[in-house]
């Protein structure tokens, strides 16, 4: 059943898809959800520098924003290879991924859940041999869907866990590029609390501890959307020269100032809806 709606939407146009995903956000605006519960309160104690009616535009337009990242994946994943990558406008940045990989020791690419990173994956790995952390859906057949979605430009989808992450240092040795979600909650214990935004977030620390242990080159990376579904321009950033200390928790600090100075310059296609401060400090208040 999921496989043939996929398909149709697959062959929609961009702009129309954009037109389909402004009713659906709405009703994510609307009626009450965990994605605005948690949106309202991320924008709030996140951007306080920003008015009231500020911060309720970008929380209201990152949800219409999060319709179009579900509405226009199944392109990404079966749409024709060809027209996939026509989708990117503009690219800036990849000559110094170009002469990173020259040097051997492979790229970390740090993508945070702004703009569609599904094409992302799709960009890099048609450019790069890469290997690429996947979590499986609980529904086989959406996971079938987006594996070999995800995998039909030569990614390599590795586990997200130990073995995963040993994989990941495999592949940078090998001088293959790895990409890393820097913003996904990895679970009580599983990282460090630093701060995102000025509130404490237990952050993932695997793409800090891979740069300081092999020293790859380490790239922050958008796929920014462009107004009436021209696709995508895409940034990539040399990270600071603070992520590559050895001190994990510095590293991790470091890598949430990069992704913060990055998600202000277009707050509304960040994913505010995701549950980032679910996991709080010992002794500390729940936020949600």
């Amino acid at each position: 059943m999921i496989l043939p709606v996929l398909k149709i939407l697959s062959r929609v146009p961009l702009s129309v898809v954009h037109l389909i995903a402004w009713p659906l956000g709405l009703l994510l605006i609307l009626i009450p959800n965990r994605q605005r519960h948690c949106a309202r309160i991320n924008v709030r104690i996140c951007l306080p520098h920003l008015s009231v009616l500020q911060r309720q535009w970008i929380w209201m337009r990152s949800l219409i924003e999060t319709a179009k990242t579900l509405l226009e994946s199944p392109r990404l994943w079966l749409g024709k290879p060809d027209r996939v990558l026509q989708l990117i406008r503009k690219v800036e940045g990849l000559e110094a991924v170009k002469q990173a990989m020259k040097k051997g020791r492979g790229v970390i690419f740090i993508a945070p859940h702004l703009g569609n990173w599904e094409m992302i994956g799709q960009f890099c790995s048609h450019h790069f041999p890469m290997v690429l952390m996947y979590r499986p859906q609980k529904n086989k057949e959406l996971d079938d869907i987006i594996r070999r979605g995800r995998e039909r430009f030569g990614a390599q989808l590795v586990p997200s866990t130990r073995k995963g992450l040993s994989l990941l240092l495999k592949g940078l040795r090998e001088n293959k590029s790895i990409g890393v979600l820097p913003d996904q909650n990895p679970g009580a214990g599983a990282g460090v609390y630093v701060p995102f935004f000025g509130i404490a977030a237990n952050t993932p620390v695997f793409a800090t501890r891979l740069a300081s242990r092999t020293h790859a080159a380490t790239f922050i990376i958008t796929a920014e959307r462009l107004a009436f579904g021209r696709g995508y321009h895409l940034h990539i950033e040399k990270a600071s020269e603070c992520l590559y200390d050895e001190d994990v928790a510095t590293g991790a600090a470091c890598m949430n100032r990069d992704m913060g100075k990055i998600i202000l310059r277009r707050p509304e296609q960040y994913w505010w809806g995701y549950n980032r401060f679910r996991h709080r400090p010992e002794g500390e208040p729940e936020i949600y």
